[in-house]
């Protein structure tokens, strides 16, 4: 038996070094997104599979017969076509998905379904914290105008894609306190955010109730017709079991 891990994320991290631990026989895989990302304690292979027909045939090759995928919730293409991959292929799949953040009363919460309609809640003259990542920067250019400070991890390549917009480049995790000073000194109105669950980036939601600012956040795109589990201990007792 040989697993595949579809990893980038921080539960991605720990499901790894679970399967190190208790040596499961797996692969780690990771999109390329961010280019200096922190190594697993897998062989891990990085960048795209350049389609669904090269994603079979690597399946197939290095003798995959389990997929754990543990992506951002917002890799909705990613999961939607590995469930259905392993489905036609019948190999085992298991999506880990972490829970949902959900407003308590301190929340300034709007919830929204894409990026484009973060613009109807914004006034022209706010400034707006992007906690969105560059992925999808160009989904905000109805946004062109406001000044608008998209928070990336890697240096930027190119420049933003449309008139007002910074980059602001951080690596995770950020405390409270830091995320209360640098909105405070950015003059951030607004946020937006996408609802990626995990504690490590509820820092900047904790933060913006404590200075009563508004956040624009954009909910989870829905999940595959697929086995879903949401507590890291299950999911590696799965692997193992495979």
């Amino acid at each position: 038996m040989t697993l595949l891990l579809l990893a980038g994320t921080g539960d991605a991290r720990r499901l790894a070094q679970g399967l190190a631990d208790s040596d499961v026989p797996a692969i780690a895989s990771l999109s390329g997104a961010t280019r200096q990302a922190n190594a697993l304690p897998l062989p891990t292979r990085i960048g795209g599979f350049g389609g669904e027909a090269a994603f079979r045939e690597y399946l197939s090759t290095q003798g995959i017969t389990a997929v754990l995928d543990a992506t951002h919730p917002f890799a909705s293409r990613i999961t939607l076509r590995t469930a259905a991959v392993c489905r036609d292929m019948g190999l085992a799949y298991l999506y880990h998905l972490r829970p949902p953040w959900s407003p308590g009363p301190e929340d300034r919460w709007t919830m929204i379904d894409r990026e484009e309609d973060a613009a109807q809640h914004i006034g022209p003259d706010q400034t707006v914290f992007l906690g969105t990542g560059r992925q999808t920067l160009d989904r905000f250019s109805n946004l062109e105008g406001r000044r608008v400070i998209c928070r990336q991890i890697d240096p930027p390549t190119s420049p933003f894609p449309f008139e007002g917009g910074e980059f602001l480049i951080g690596r995770p995790p950020f405390s409270v306190p830091h995320e209360r000073d640098l909105f405070t000194e950015l003059g951030i109105d607004v946020l937006v955010v996408k609802n990626a669950g995990g504690s490590a980036s509820r820092t900047k939601l904790t933060a913006a109730a404590d200075l009563g600012l508004p956040v624009l956040m954009i909910r989870r795109p829905p999940p595959p017709d697929a086995p879903i589990c949401d507590d890291l201990a299950e999911a590696l007792d799965w692997a193992k079991r495979q």
